[in-house]
């Protein structure tokens, strides 16, 4: 007689389209582990922007259908594959990718993706540090190649990329300026790094803050949102200074001569193109954050898998970001 297939519950997408069709489904088969991967217990999983791009098909990047969403996991190990000797089983563990999809009861990642986690730390915070925390390190270190000592402007800094952008830019000796569009949301970024914070819903916070840098400008701006505030990050650079454009939901007209006199530049940055090396130059600087203590992922918004659909609705259309997003399982 076979042995019985093990059975999860797992998020499925048939179609690409909006959150509804995000389907829960509890007869999908627990995937093994071949050469070089692991299965992990997943405890949480984090809720990321570009998922909702990639679930609507209008992302570079489209998966065949059916898939499962979600790179960024929490839990524990429950199968290590055959030379995954990093490994064992019982190793608390959160990834920045998995093979098999993230919203789901137990994922498969390549063992080169996975990384330990500190008992410091718990699995929400784990399911939170994945492509937050590996895109604010590519876009400061790898894109912007900040110095201790420059000034950085993030514009959007109260959600998952932005308060990680905060505390690596702070631990990095940076001069760190966020924007946050709510009250609870300017405390938590001056609590994560920020010298100071402005609110980006003020009819004149940009004069605020070309107040507050003075005439030299600012050296980076971290960009979350660049249909909307490109042209302005433009006129707060300083000479040599970079947008780093990190999100983006629509188009902008600016004024090519703004970047003229300044020679400034547009980067933009994803964290897909990152090599093999790269991930483990981040993961390095991460794990260092985590011993010393200033890696500390605020949790934000949290959801049962049953109500993914809601997650995928608010993390575009919520009232502002304040924390990471993250499904509980």
């Amino acid at each position: 007689m076979a042995t019985r297939q093990k059975l999860m519950r797992a998020v499925r997408v048939f179609e690409f389209g909006g959150p509804e069709v995000l389907k829960l489904q509890s007869d999908i088969v627990v995937p093994i582990p071949k050469d070089h991967q692991v299965l992990i217990k997943v405890h949480a999983c984090g809720v990321n922007p570009v998922e909702t791009y990639i679930r609507s098909g209008t992302y570079s990047i489209k998966p065949l259908l059916p898939y499962t969403p979600g790179s960024d996991v929490a839990g524990v190990i429950e199968a290590v594959g055959d030379n995954a000797c990093a490994f064992k089983k019982g190793d608390r563990v959160f990834t920045s990718s998995t093979i098999s999809g993230g919203y789901a009861e137990y994922a498969l990642a390549a063992d080169h993706t996975v990384y330990k986690l500190p008992e410091k730390l718990d699995f929400k915070q784990g399911a939170a540090i994945g492509i937050p925390y590996f895109t604010a390190c590519r876009a400061l270190i790898h894109s912007a190649r900040v110095k201790a000592g420059e000034s950085v402007l993030v514009h959007g800094a109260s959600g998952g990329v932005g308060l990680a952008a905060c505390q690596i830019a702070r631990a990095y000796g940076l001069k760190v300026l966020g924007t946050a569009g709510t009250e609870e949301g300017q405390k938590i970024v001056l609590q994560n790094g920020a010298h100071e914070v402005f609110n980006h819903r003020e009819v004149n916070y940009i004069d605020k803050i070309k107040k507050y840098v003075g005439e030299k400008g600012i050296d980076v701006i971290i960009e979350m949102l660049a249909n909307v505030n490109l042209s302005k990050d433009l006129s707060l650079l300083s000479h040599g200074g970079r947008v780093i454009v990190v999100g983006n939901r629509g188009t902008i007209e600016i004024n090519p001569r703004d970047t003229m006199a300044k020679e400034s530049s547009i980067i933009g940055v994803t964290l897909f193109s990152s090599t093999k090396e790269e991930f483990q130059q981040y993961a390095a600087a991460l794990q260092a954050g985590m011993e010393i203590g200033w890696l500390k992922p605020v949790i934000g918004s949290q959801y049962p898998l049953e109500k993914v659909a809601e997650a995928h609705k608010d993390i575009i259309h919520g009232s502002g970001a304040t924390g990471k997003m993250i499904l509980l399982l």
